[in-house]
């Protein structure tokens, strides 16, 4: 009998087995970290988790807990072929046409065109526009006075990023253009057009109702083709582009923090570091950083352990699927191959605000500064276009 009972006792120490190492609250809290967080790596969640709970698991359990949890990686839906004559009913087709006829024109209409004067280039400054940033471009003071107006100056060099003419093919109703020219390069030794477009996007971001410095930025790079001018360049061996790459640090609205421009075989974990130390310099208030997957692991770390940022990388859509409760809707949305990224879009966006002009679609000079001082003059021509009719539709609304 007291074999049996010596047997029986083994048997229940066997079933006890190993305590586990999460408790039960914290198994819920990994359940929650990985449905707030449903694109990202295992690695990623082992960080978040570690970060919350103070805990570090492996990866095996991490897979344990997470299924345990009931959270288990869903695969992406494959893209599906469009709909042909074919496969359409007449229904869904009568419904298309009912809904073209109803929607809204899209395009560039009346409502997009700059009415101005005869005498005025589309890309010129208006006198509201020219009224928010004159200050900055008069010069007050002793000496010779200018030989033409500043006005005229501006707006030469708006024609020369939005058109994308040469210098010396200015139109003749502009000042010469050695004189256009000396006095842009005079302007951006003295970062006038990032000092005109840190006072617009403080309007602006008054207008919007955020505050003047921002808390948290996006960081993206964009490479683009140069010109045979010469100049520093690279080659990208990932989007197979020679040229530059320009780096910009952007706030939640898309508007400019910080921009590098730099030669395209600088990779984006090497250029990361320089461009949001710029962006820390001047706002210092910046506390959260969002980045794609090409600036995670090192880059991310060292970033989060240099200037003590939360560093978020948004992932794309990976092909093992997302994570998600194991019980799944009885009805699930339509999947849709195509994701908008969270924060993403937004300098995604202002990467294409930038390539709108002519001379923006590749880089054309020789000067890096001179690269990143068209992107200033770029991103201010909007915001002050922006912020000038917002100037005008306020007075109107007051008094209607």
């Amino acid at each position: 009998m007291m074999r049996s009972t010596g047997s029986s006792d083994a048997a229940g120490r066997r079933r006890a087995g190993r305590p586990e190492k999460l408790s039960p609250a914290q198994v819920a809290l990994l359940r929650d970290v990985a449905l707030a967080h449903p694109h990202a790596s295992i690695d990623d969640l082992m960080r978040l988790f570690a970060t919350q709970s103070g805990m570090r698991l492996s990866n095996v359990s991490m897979y344990r807990y997470l299924a345990k949890a009931g959270v288990k990686r869903v695969p992406r839906a494959k893209k599906t072929a469009p709909a042909t004559a074919a496969t359409r009913g007449a229904p869904a087709s009568n419904n298309a046409s009912a809904q073209s006829t109803t929607m809204e024109p899209y395009g560039y209409t009346a409502r997009h065109r700059d009415a101005g004067d005869a005498t005025r280039y589309p890309a010129c400054l208006t006198d509201a526009e020219w009224a928010l940033v004159a200050d900055l471009f008069e010069v007050t003071g002793p000496g010779k006075p200018g030989k033409y107006p500043r006005r005229r100056i501006v707006n030469a060099c708006c024609y020369v990023v939005r058109s994308g003419c040469p210098w010396r093919m200015l139109p003749k109703d502009f000042p010469p253009w050695q004189n256009v020219y000396a006095h842009f390069r005079r302007w951006t030794d003295k970062r006038l057009f990032e000092r005109m477009h840190d006072r617009l996007r403080s309007m602006w971001r008054e207008r919007e109702k955020r505050d003047e410095s921002p808390t948290a930025a996006i960081v993206d790079s964009q490479s683009v083709k140069t010109s045979p001018q010469g100049g520093p360049k690279g080659f990208d061996a990932c989007k197979k582009v020679k040229g530059r790459k320009r780096h910009l640090v952007v706030d939640t609205l898309g508007l400019l923090l910080a921009v590098l421009v730099h030669p395209a075989n600088v990779q984006d974990r090497d250029g990361a570091g320089p461009v949001v130390e710029r962006a820390l310099n001047k706002y210092p208030t910046v506390k959260k950083l969002y980045v794609d997957s090409a600036y995670s692991g090192r880059c991310a770390d060292a970033l989060r352990a240099k200037h003590q940022l939360d560093v978020e990388v948004v992932r794309r859509p990976s092909a093992a699927g997302a994570w998600t409760d194991a019980q799944l809707a009885l009805f699930a949305p339509p999947s849709r191959p195509f994701v908008i990224l969270p924060k993403r879009w937004v300098v995604e966006r202002t990467n294409s605000w930038i390539e709108r002009p002519r001379r923006m679609a590749k880089d054309q000079d020789r000067r890096l500064d001179v690269a990143e001082s068209w992107i200033w003059l770029t991103e201010a021509r909007l915001l002050l276009r922006r912020v000038a009719e917002k100037s005008v539709e306020a007075p109107m609304e007051a008094a209607a």
